[in-house]
């Protein structure tokens, strides 16, 4: 009895290790990510590169066209600090602009309390906002009710 028991712990222990040394993105795949919808303009070309890049990244994707977008962010409670030109939802959380498809993941997969990620503005460089070689500095955010942390930083 104890043999099995040990093996069965060793088992788990080596499929543990296994879930962990694969990229976050294979290990999403094993487990089903739920829809991410998206709210933004009919006319924001930005808005729909960020869209080919989640979906390039394994996100299945929903798109909401509006004119405004300001009730969504209103009823999200997204603050004014922290506004860019769409907002999607997912799992329970708010992603507030051009957050990288990987931030998405690790929220999803780290599950903290907040209510989403952001990335304030429209910063040269994000997912969906490329220039060629030009990139801006900028943070993604993490937000709730506890206030804003950063996240991740990209320089």
């Amino acid at each position: 009895m104890a043999a099995f028991h040990r093996r069965h712990i060793l088992a788990l222990v080596g499929a543990t290790l296994v879930m962990s040394s694969l990229p976050i993105s294979r290990r999403l795949q094993a487990n089903p990510v739920p829809t991410l919808k998206v709210y933004k303009s009919p006319s924001c070309g930005c808005c729909g590169a960020w869209v080919k890049h989640i979906e390039a990244n394994g996100f299945e994707v929903e798109v909401f066209e509006m004119e405004d977008v300001a009730p969504v962010k209103a009823h999200y409670r997204v603050g004014p600090s922290l506004q860019s030109c769409h907002t999607a939802v997912i799992d329970g959380y708010v992603i507030e602009g051009h957050v990288p498809a990987a931030d998405i993941q690790r929220l999803i997969l780290e599950r903290p309390v907040a209510r989403g990620l952001a990335v304030p503005g429209m910063p040269i460089g994000s997912p969906g906002m490329e220039q060629g070689n030009q990139k801006e500095p900028y943070d993604v955010v993490l937000f709730g009710d506890e206030g804003v942390q950063v996240f991740t930083e990209y320089r």
